[in-house]
């Protein structure tokens, strides 16, 4: 499920090597660091994405202060669901995503710099 041709673009990859590559297609393809973010179900994995491919988490800025408290007590999975959300995609799109998740894959999502 890839939103190609839209403000926001979304891949879901099978591994980090997968994800780290995309990350760089998109960088030279003229995304910046602050328009693409990682998400994984595993937080330490998605923080070593980030780093190696000089990327970014969503979070306040994304998701708002109140969203961001309410994630510290909320499970894994509703979390990350808010997070897609927060980067525009609808409640059945981050349920898709987020069961993708769940599988141990990676997603990979870009947004249009808004001007």
């Amino acid at each position: 499920m890839d939103s190609i041709g839209a403000q926001v673009f979304a891949k879901v990859l099978q591994n980090s090597v997968q994800a780290i590559e995309e990350v760089n297609l998109l960088h030279n393809s003229g995304y910046s660091r602050e328009n693409i973010y990682v998400i994984s179900h595993d937080q330490v994995r998605e923080g070593r994405i980030v780093d190696v491919a000089n990327t970014n988490e969503v979070g306040l800025k994304e998701e708002g202060l109140f969203g961001a408290i309410a994630n510290m007590f909320r499970s894994r999975g509703d979390a990350l669901r808010f997070k897609i959300t927060s980067l525009g995609f609808s409640g059945a799109e981050a349920n898709f995503y987020e069961k993708e998740l769940d599988s141990g894959k990676v997603l990979v999502i870009a947004r249009k710099p808004s001007f």
